[in-house]
């Protein structure tokens, strides 16, 4: 199955240019990728663009932050965040529940390292892998160490956290509100 996220166009999540087309002014979703007490790394979680902070105005690694940021004078190679239309974390749980009936028919209906993902009944989506019954927990564990693309991807959605669920064979990965 294809990915969906397509281009940016008309998406709250996308990194483009300020409406007043200051060109040095981007405004999107972005993911905060490092934070130390006098930087910062955000990440446009739409086109990947990473914006270097000059300073930390008080963001954390793995926060999610909607706004504004404009190059830095005279060089243009750092930015400052220069408004915050929102902030949130995303937490990522490892739920003890088995993946719904409607996961585990997928995973029966792909082979061995397919992807299917489809949108939920209401708000976000679901990703169900197929993996090898003995290889389950490493796949989860794998799943669960690239926390930043977990993030990214419910940065995209506008959802609130991820759950995962296993059972042998199956991984579910469910982005919820």
């Amino acid at each position: 199955m294809t990915d969906s996220d397509g281009d940016d166009a008309g998406n709250p999540g996308g990194s483009r240019p300020t409406p007043d087309g200051d060109d040095d002014r981007t405004q999107g979703i972005f993911l905060v990728t490092a934070a130390e007490d006098d930087s910062a790394v955000l990440r446009a979680v739409e086109t990947g663009q990473v914006h270097t902070l000059s300073s930390n105005p008080g963001v954390e690694s793995g926060e999610i932050v909607e706004g504004t940021v404009a190059a830095e004078p005279p060089m243009r190679v750092s930015y400052r965040l220069v408004a915050v239309d929102s902030r949130r974390s995303v937490p990522i749980e490892r739920s003890p529940e088995p993946p719904t009936t409607r996961s585990r028919d997928l995973a029966a209906a792909q082979e061995v390292g397919d992807l299917t993902r489809e949108p939920r009944a209401g708000e976000g989506e679901v990703h169900v892998l197929t993996v090898p019954e003995d290889g389950t927990d490493d796949a989860v564990d794998d799943v669960l160490d690239d926390d930043e693309q977990l993030r990214e991807r419910a940065a995209r959605l506008e959802v609130d956290r991820v759950e995962l669920r296993s059972s042998p064979g199956v991984v579910s990965v469910r982005y919820l509100p």
